[in-house]
This record gives C-alpha cells, sequence and structure tokens, in this order.
C-alpha cells in the first residue's frame, strides 16, 4: 500500500557563490555589501532535498511538494524562474531577509506557521526536509528548531536515502563521524530529514513543468506576508571575511612524516 505524504522542503536563496561576498556593519547590523545588487540561487543544500521530494513524491501517487521558503520576494521570484524549471512543487512564500545574520530561533517559528498553511495539513503524513547544511543559515539548528515546533521528534540529519517501505516505515541512510554511514529506521511520518548530498543528479530543465508551477508562484509571491525580525538580543562584536594566507615550499624526496609534521608545526604556529 502507497503511503501518500505531504513533503516540506524549507530553503531560501543565497548570492551566488561565485560573486564576491563583501561583510559590511550597517545601521540595522551586519549585511554584505550590495546585496540586492548580488545574484542569488537556491540554496544548495536546499537543491537536494527538493530533489530527493520530487522524487518521493513521484514515487508514491497522492503526494505534493511544497516549497516553503523565507526571502526578500523580489529575489525569490527571479531564483523560482530557474526552480520552477525542475521540478513540480507548490510555493509557500514569506517576504523576509535571506541573510546569514538572521537567527534560527526566529526563522524556525515564520516556517512553521507556514507549514501549517499546507491545504488538509496531516502531521501524520508531513516529511520535513531541508539541507543538514546552508550555504547562509549554517547554524545546524533550523530545521531542528522546526521539528521541536511541530512536535516531531523523529529527526536525521546527514542524510545521503531515504527509502519507503510499503507499510509507510522510513529507512534512513544518514552520514555520521569517521566517514561512516548508519541505517536508521522509523515507522513513519511525520519526520525531519536534513539531506547531505543525496544520491541524485539535477533534473533536466522542463519548460511545461515551469509553466505549470508559475501558476502558482506568481501568486504566491503577491501573498507572500513580510517576515517581522528583530534580532533581539543578538549582537555582533564583528564581520569580517576569513583572512587567506599561503606559504610554499617546493622540497624533493621527504618522507611523509617529516611532512606531516611541518604541516601540524604550520598549523600551531
Amino acid at each position: 500500500m502507497s503511503t501518500a505524504f505531504q513533503v516540506a522542503v524549507c530553503g531560501s536563496i543565497v548570492p551566488d557563490p561565485l560573486q564576491t561576498l563583501e561583510p559590511v556593519t550597517g545601521p540595522a547590523g551586519p549585511a554584505l555589501k550590495n546585496e540586492l545588487m548580488l545574484p542569488a540561487v537556491l540554496d544548495p543544500w536546499a537543491w537536494h532535498a527538493l530533489f530527493e521530494a520530487a522524487h518521493l513524491a513521484k514515487a508514491h501517487p497522492g503526494s505534493k511538494v511544497y516549497l516553503v521558503s523565507v526571502a526578500p520576494k523580489a529575489k525569490l521570484q527571479q531564483v523560482m524562474m530557474t526552480v520552477g524549471q525542475k521540478v513540480p512543487f507548490e510555493l509557500l512564500a514569506v517576504d523576509g531577509p535571506s541573510s546569514g545574520f538572521t537567527e534560527a530561533a526566529e526563522i524556525a517559528p515564520l516556517l512553521v506557521e507556514t507549514i501549517k498553511t499546507i491545504p488538509g495539513f496531516d502531521l501524520n503524513r508531513l516529511l520535513v526536509f531541508g539541507g543538514w547544511e546552508s550555504a547562509s543559515r549554517g547554524a545546524g539548528a533550523t530545521l531542528q528548531i522546526v521539528g521541536e515546533l511541530l512536535g516531531i521528534t523523529d529527526q536525521f540529519q546527514g542524510v545521503d536515502q531515504l527509502t519507503v517501505g510499503q507499510d509507510g516505515a522510513l529507512e534512513i541512510l544518514e552520514r555520521i563521524e569517521g566517514g561512516r554511514h548508519q541505517i536508521s529506521r522509523c515507522a513513519g511520518a511525520p519526520a525531519v530529514l536534513g539531506w547531505a548530498t543525496g544520491n541524485l543528479p539535477e533534473p533536466p530543465n522542463n519548460p511545461q513543468i515551469g509553466m505549470a508551477n508559475m501558476r502558482g508562484i506568481m501568486p504566491a509571491l503577491q501573498k507572500a506576508k513580510p517576515a517581522k525580525l528583530t534580532g533581539a538580543g543578538v549582537t555582533f562584536a564583528s564581520v569580517t571575511l576569513p583572512k587567506q594566507q599561503r606559504q610554499t615550499k617546493i622540497v624533493k624526496d621527504t618522507p611523509p612524516d617529516e611532512i606531516a609534521r611541518e604541516i601540524v608545526a604550520w598549523i600551531q604556529q
């Protein structure tokens, strides 16, 4: 018997990683220089989660994918022109900042409130997907807080593969320390899965899917509610780019142990 799921994929937009990012301190706190001018993309880890969600929905008739995003709606609209051609989904948008300087404790309740607006919301059919990591909000806490606020205790991070049994039970292949994996099992939905890279290729562009998605994306963006984030109690002492340092030494016939000792000594300097 196939199980129909409601798959909520949490993912925001981030500046294109090929751009040079320069942090600045403004009246409202830390920000990126010329942030509104930077081209944006969907967070790379959210991409993987979205592909996996679409694959799951295709394999389980009656399932539906919802992309839940907190981002500036003008920028989100630009990104959706590309994302919308990949896989079928319904957009649930909140007009808010996509900056990495926002706090998970403020973003998570917005996501939960938006997830609960899914038509016919059913916690017993809900799977919350997202990135294990993030190119902006890399605190590693947002998905966990979303799960806690929804009352979901089955949470898995670093997921590479999900298999659904005939009875709806979930088998999850997730990463653990030491470059190893473990297999976890739970009875079924609800569950929270933070995806690593998965094992699916990027779907090709499909104009028909894009046209179908855009019919829902544009109204969703128009009715996106503005998010009120205060950042109360959060202060930043400084915001700077990591310093680059390069020291090159060319040697021949040096034993690996000696090379390793020199590297350790250099790091400890």
